[in-house]
């Protein structure tokens, strides 16, 4: 029987366990995109997982979703990231940069730009904009010859982020960003060789997927996605046969992982693990969802065939995560409060467990 606590092989790294600290924007980053001590301090905090995914890093000025987030579009970002990687893997961790397009889930308040999509039509609710919520823009729908441009920045951000010293990325596959925008049923309504039919919503994400394995090569490539996910107000027909396309064309890439969060029902995601011959990662609790991830969801996902587990909201706790759920030590509970305040309180301010005699 598998346990959270095997060592795992993944592309070129050897894991020491099967816990994975899943992507969570914490608006953390300096003026211009750039990672700071902070940051480098809060992964170095948790690099005893067997593999850290980090916040979403916009490819691009126009990929930015959110004030505050970090990038790796220039030079300076790459810079900045650097002491970042050296502190994890200083304190003997693995770190692959989440690239993540917002798409239509974006403001010209934050980028200075109008937002683009598949098509033009506008994100459910809200936006976060430098001076509060604002309701969704609707984006400008690119024109087909400007979308392998923006398929090739998910790859431009990849090769910067091993420069920086990641051991690879992860694409944002998921959770009503651009990716998933391209997959969607009402956010994508193309006529051209985009849109329309399952092998022309995958087109756009099989694209970034193949340019960024050219770029850094598959075994340091994975992506995460969000079957039947309504986030952000995107909808999906045929999900099935839509993610089970999907996974065979990136199995043809060799990517060296999916990442799949429990946004549809689990006879729909058992079918999506035997349809994918590779490396899965499972998220086994909504994102942004009241519960959090523990030793007993890990371990029944661990039983239904997912290779590795990742943890939010626990891991934002619980620096030391991996030796609590082997030790079976409480979990101390987050502060939401904190999510995305800035500073430090709630960033690097967790502590470890105290033991007590």
């Amino acid at each position: 029987m598998t346990t959270l606590f095997d060592s795992r092989r993944l592309g070129d790294l050897t894991l020491p366990n099967r816990v994975v600290m899943a992507p969570m924007t914490r608006v953390r980053a300096a003026a211009d995109g750039l990672a700071t001590p902070s940051m480098a301090t809060y992964y170095a905090q948790r690099a005893t997982a067997g593999l850290i995914v980090t916040e979403g890093v916009q490819p691009s000025p126009i990929g930015q979703s959110n004030p505050g987030t970090p990038g790796l579009h220039t030079e300076e970002q790459v810079d900045a990231w650097r002491p970042v990687t050296a502190a994890v893997h200083a304190n003997g961790g693995r770190i692959f940069a989440q690239i993540m397009h917002g798409g239509r889930v974006s403001h010209p308040d934050t980028t200075g730009m109008r937002p683009v999509g598949p098509s033009a039509v506008p994100a459910a609710g809200d936006v976060f904009t430098p001076a509060g919520p604002r309701p969704a823009p609707v984006p400008r729908a690119l024109d087909t010859a400007e979308v392998p441009e923006h398929a090739r920045s998910y790859a431009e951000a990849a090769r910067r982020a091993v420069h920086a010293g990641f051991d690879g990325v992860e694409l944002h596959g998921a959770n009503g960003y651009l990716i998933s925008q391209f997959l969607s049923s009402n956010a994508n309504l193309r006529t051209d060789r985009y849109g329309g039919s399952v092998a022309n919503r995958i087109r756009f994400a099989v694209e970034a997927t193949a340019a960024t394995v050219d770029a850094v090569g598959g075994s340091r490539t994975g992506i995460r996605l969000s079957p039947g996910g309504t986030f952000w107000g995107v909808a999906e027909t045929e999900v099935p046969e839509l993610y089970t396309a999907l996974l065979a064309e990136l199995a043809r890439l060799e990517v060296a992982y999916v990442h799949l969060e429990a946004t549809a029902e689990e006879h729909v995601l058992l079918g999506l693990r035997r349809a994918w011959p590779g490396t899965l990662v499972v998220n086994p609790t909504l994102p942004m969802g009241p519960k959090q991830t523990g030793r007993a969801e890990a371990d029944h996902w661990l039983g239904l065939g997912a290779d590795l587990i990742s943890f939010g909201r626990a891991y934002i706790a619980n620096p030391d995560l991996v030796e609590r759920l082997r030790l079976g030590l409480p979990l101390a509970p987050v502060d939401e409060a904190t999510f995305y305040q800035g500073g430090d309180a709630g960033y690097l301010t967790y502590p470890a467990y105290r033991h007590t005699d």
